[in-house]
């Protein structure tokens, strides 16, 4: 798929496990999981938002365009 997922990249900057992620945004560890690993075919706004606060951080520094995954 040509967009990539950057969680984990902003997982490691904020020093927070996907355990801790999951409950502060309110979905399970293994939702979370397929989001961070590419496999999600959709995500919700509201679960984008939540990440985002969170996260503290921009929805681009979650996702990104990437030519070469298509």
């Amino acid at each position: 798929m040509p967009i990539a997922v950057d969680i984990d990249v902003m997982l490691a900057r904020r020093k927070m496990s996907v355990g801790e992620l999951a409950d502060r945004v309110g979905i399970t560890p293994a939702n979370l999981a397929v989001l961070k690993n590419g496999r999600a075919k959709a995500v919700r706004f509201t679960t984008l938002a939540a990440l985002c606060e969170v996260l503290d951080c921009q929805p681009g520094d979650l996702l990104r365009w990437d030519a070469e995954g298509e």
